[in-house]
């Protein structure tokens, strides 16, 4: 059973930091996209960040570009999302998610067709 379990939310005044991880867990793909996903009060989900297994391509989403960084550790199945620079309109539960992919495909395929497995995601307030 694949599982993403996120952690590192909590409350953060506009302009600090937050560091989220994701451990999966329960998959052996070779290859998938893996990032992150958030949802504001009253608003749709939306995409933030994605990653490529095969290739580490990246997706941002261009209201993130310059101050979120996607990472991840092959080695202890985490991803992370270092969050800087962080602004009242980041406030959100951000989701983990995993797509499978064919090999070298271009992240748009997971954006357009959406994601397999999700965590349950982690709530980020950002204070003004």
């Amino acid at each position: 059973e694949v599982q993403l379990v996120e952690s590192g939310g909590g409350l953060v005044q506009a302009g600090g930091s937050l560091r989220l991880s994701c451990a999966a867990s329960g998959f052996t793909f070779d290859d998938y996209a893996i990032g992150w996903f958030r949802r504001a009060p009253g608003k749709e989900r939306e995409a933030v960040t994605l990653i490529s297994s095969s290739d580490s391509s990246t997706y941002y989403t261009d209201s993130v570009k310059g101050r979120f960084t996607i990472s991840s550790d092959n080695a202890k199945n985490t991803v992370y999302l270092q969050m800087n620079s962080l602004k009242p309109e980041d406030t959100a539960v951000y989701y983990c998610a995993v797509a499978l992919i064919a090999p070298n495909s271009n992240l748009s395929i997971p954006l357009y067709y959406g994601m397999d497995y999700w965590g349950k995601g982690t709530l980020v307030t950002v204070s003004s």
